[in-house]
């Protein structure tokens, strides 16, 4: 896959992701039986699950700062246990109030999770850090495809639904056990400050001109990771409902949309690893929200089944196949501060768009169900823009044909 003597480490840090993909889903999966167990309502676990983005937003700055002082090894196993202190003690939860509690703890531990895998993963394969994130997408999406065919199987055979939550926490346990015998790039680091000053001296003389958070590229690139989180989402979540209500599609076709969308962000990362090596990842973001509009414009302007359907792949392909882990590698080659901080930054961006979107979703949804694609398109076409805006001061600040 990728040459690097960290690679043992990196099948640890993807077996955390494959679990993140069950666990993004594993609440809203058992929805019914949570219900009953809460003696709640849908409205009530969606409260739970709402509490997730929350979690994520209120350390994911810090975490990614905390990450460049003390270390990834640190934040992944941070990370992992507070992953299984959240899944254990969600399934126990008496209450929704203390499911909430526990549902924050599922977004903190995503943060935790992202602000040392992504840069240890970047450090452990300087010459294929765009392609080893990106592979993060993979398991991610593996994660999410599998989850509900193993609840599926045991609702039919009346196993209990905790299982689910169990099975997930097992293996992180069994990654935890499993990292702890393998080195992390930056486990030799005893003074971070010296080694964020190196970086910034080697990275800004290979730069013409130097680049900070605040400047023009800096802002575009917190705008991608809002735009980026908020392109795909859209269709992850409400594809089903404008399969049925506007493109005429049977429930049951309607539902395969989103295998659809979860086929088509797999394929991209496979394409993606191939176009890396002969392209550079700024000119590939270019290309792929380009599509990104494409595909969104086909939806709302020819809402067939048959358009929607491969519209719905090409949205996975071109917006959650990862792009945004593209994005935040030319992020951290073109601005020289801690990898970490960077990802914190980049990310946040992205949770709020979690907030946000659905407030104006429905607000939409109160016109016309039609128009959320085309709300879609304008969001995809200002991702457009950003990407040529950062491939343009990509070219300036390398000096190189980009």
């Amino acid at each position: 896959m990728f040459k690097s003597k960290y690679m043992p480490t990196a099948w640890g840090l993807y077996l955390n992701y494959f679990v993140h993909g069950m666990g993004a889903i594993v609440i809203s999966q058992n929805m019914d039986f949570l219900a009953e167990q809460w003696n709640t309502d849908s409205v009530g676990v969606a409260s739970v699950i709402s509490m997730i983005g929350i979690g994520r937003l209120s350390v994911l700055f810090v975490s990614g700062k905390l990450s460049d002082m003390f270390g990834r090894r640190l934040f992944v196993n941070l990370g992992i246990v507070t992953y299984m202190i959240a899944l254990v003690g969600v399934l126990f939860s008496p209450s929704v109030g203390i499911g909430i509690i526990f549902g924050t703890l599922f977004g903190v531990a995503n943060s935790f999770l992202d602000a040392g895998t992504y840069p240890a993963l970047t450090e452990s394969f300087p010459e294929d850090a765009a392609r080893a994130n990106t592979a993060l997408v993979v398991f991610i999406r593996v994660g999410q495809l599998l989850l509900p065919l193993m609840i599926s199987f045991m609702v039919a055979n009346g196993i209990w639904f905790g299982w689910s939550f169990l099975f997930a926490a097992g293996l992180l346990l069994i990654s935890l056990l499993y990292l702890m015998k393998c080195p992390f790039p930056n486990d030799e680091v005893d003074k971070p400050k010296e080694e964020v000053k190196v970086e910034i001296k080697e990275d800004v003389s290979a730069n013409v001109k130097g680049s900070s958070i605040f400047s023009i590229e800096g802002i575009s690139f917190m705008l991608y990771g809002f735009i980026g989180q908020s392109t795909f989402m859209i269709v992850q979540q409400w594809m089903h409902r404008y399969g049925v209500n506007v493109a005429g599609m049977s429930e049951i076709s309607a539902r395969t949309l989103v295998s659809y969308f979860s086929a088509g962000s797999i394929v991209a990362v496979f394409v993606t690893m191939m176009l890396t090596k002969k392209l550079k990842p700024v000119n590939i973001m270019c290309i792929y929200t380009f599509l990104s509009v494409v595909s969104t414009f086909m939806i709302w302007a020819f809402p067939t089944p048959l358009i929607t359907t491969f519209g719905a792949f090409m949205v996975g392909f071109a917006a959650a196949g990862g792009v945004l882990q593209l994005g935040l590698s030319v992020m951290t080659e073109m601005i020289p501060v801690g990898k970490g901080m960077i990802t914190g930054i980049f990310f946040s961006l992205g949770s709020i768009a979690s907030f946000v979107i659905p407030l104006v979703l429905a607000y939409i949804e109160q016109t016309d169900m039609r128009n959320i694609m085309l709300f879609n398109t304008g969001i995809a076409v200002i991702g457009f823009v950003l990407s040529l805006i950062i491939a343009a001061r990509y070219k300036a600040q390398f000096s190189v044909k980009a």
